[in-house]
């Protein structure tokens, strides 16, 4: 199970995915030229992604989807999937967008093994479901896709293929979605507030109840910046630099020293003086005041691919542990199986798992600790995708890398690639 959120300004990202969409006949050639003119003449602020669908918001405040549309993640009032972007119905005014995903499969969790660590022995997926969320100017939430577990907070289980809104929610500052089917908000009060699937106490609230509209999570308060991760467990910031988390644990994604997961948020030990979060599959990455980055966690689902980026293969930590070589970082992106970080200087470095060449650095082979990523100089923000990263640079060019079997990477390399490449020929710069 994976899941995906990440967010960065790409200005032509979605302009790529236009072009490289390929639909016999006149009038999908008139809808191509249509969408892309909008593109070009708007402009993509941010994205958004997960498993099988992505999300792009305009400077116009629109949003705009692609992708599997099994469950009307897409929001155009269908549930037809598109590789050409289309626009969520009658949906304006957004600030802000987050993709999160559920797939239904049976996850079968091993007992502790000598290293005190729980893992997971194997996992059957078959059908991939998402949700959309996108927070208007307004403060309120809006919502649209699979709706299983009440993951579109509107007081039902009913999936909705446009965007719906999320009950007795006002005030929100910032959102992010979770895997398996949930949904959090920070308001600007600095509460925070979840719903959705709570098998693991993901919500926060003190209980494994699912529910259909919005709680809040207990006891915190202060909070700057939320981070929702790839299988059942949540971060929080707080104003004073410390670090919180609540649900699944057993790999010590909850970063107290346990393998216990929680339904109220605890602490993250040995972390003061943070600046931001990033949650991934089953790792957690934290950006110090200082420049340094630290990890904690485990490699997703029994892979052994260095995801802590301290030097060992298969490390587990249930507290965080520093990131070899690393200083100077100015933002860090991470997904299921690996990590992106952005120096002051402007270069991008990446380790964990690179069977798709998501580290960039012209391999295939997967590092323990950080890897430049090759021809990138001048980076301003980043964002990792599934087996993927992206960059955009200060002249306003996008780059992108890794796998592109579902054409993620806008159909800037055919399966997959293991180096940037430019996506800057349609840019409106």
């Amino acid at each position: 199970m994976r899941q995906i959120m990440s967010i960065v300004t790409l200005g032509v990202l979605l302009v790529g995915a236009v072009a490289g969409c390929s639909r016999g006949g006149t009038t999908a050639n008139a809808n191509n030229t249509k969408v892309r003119k909008h593109l070009l003449t708007s402009g993509v602020i941010s994205v958004a992604s997960a498993d099988s669908h992505s999300l792009a918001l305009m400077r116009d405040g629109t949003v705009w989807a692609w992708g599997s549309n099994v469950s009307g993640q897409l929001g155009d009032g269908t549930n037809s999937s598109s590789d050409l972007p289309v626009q969520a119905s009658k949906f304006t005014e957004a600030i802000a967008i987050a993709a999160g995903g559920s797939t239904t499969s049976q996850i079968v969790v091993s007992s502790m093994n000598s290293r005190g660590d729980g893992g997971v022995a194997s996992q059957g997926h078959s059908t991939t479901v998402d949700h959309s969320l996108a927070l208007k100017k307004d403060g309120t939430v809006w919502a649209w896709g699979d709706n299983a577990n009440g993951e579109l907070g509107n007081g039902t289980t009913n999936s909705s293929n446009v965007p719906i809104q999320v009950k007795d929610l006002t005030g929100v500052a910032a959102i992010s979605a979770g895997d398996p089917s949930f949904s959090v908000a920070l308001k600007k009060d600095g509460t925070v507030w979840a719903w959705g699937d709570n098998e693991s106490g993901q919500l926060g609230n003190g209980t494994t109840n699912r529910s259909n509209t919005p709680v809040q999570v207990k006891g915190l308060t202060g909070v700057t910046q939320i981070s929702a991760g790839g299988y059942s467990f949540c971060l929080a910031l707080k104003n004073d630099g410390t670090v919180w988390a609540w649900g699944w644990g057993l790999n010590g994604e909850l970063g107290n020293g346990t393998n216990s997961s929680s339904l109220n948020p605890v602490r993250v030990k040995r972390l003061t003086g943070v600046a931001a979060v990033a949650a991934g599959g089953n790792h957690n990455l934290a950006l110090m005041q200082d420049g340094t980055v630290w990890a904690w966690g485990a490699p997703s689902f029994g892979s052994s691919q260095g995801t802590l980026g301290n030097g060992e293969d298969n490390e587990r930590s249930n507290i965080p542990v520093q990131v070899r070589q690393l200083q100077g970082i100015v933002a860090i992106a991470a997904n299921g199986e690996n990590s992106l970080v952005l120096t002051k200087d402007g270069t991008v470095w990446a380790w964990g798992d690179n069977i798709s060449g998501q580290l960039g650095d012209g391999t295939a082979n997967s590092s323990n600790k950080p890897v430049q990523v090759r021809n990138l100089a001048g980076v301003t923000s980043i964002a990792s995708g599934p087996a993927s990263g992206f960059a955009q640079t200060k002249d306003g060019a996008v780059w992108v890398w890794g796998d592109n079997s579902t054409g993620r990477l806008a159909n800037a390399v055919a399966s997959s690639g293991n180096v940037p490449v430019r996506l800057s020929s349609l840019s409106r710069r």
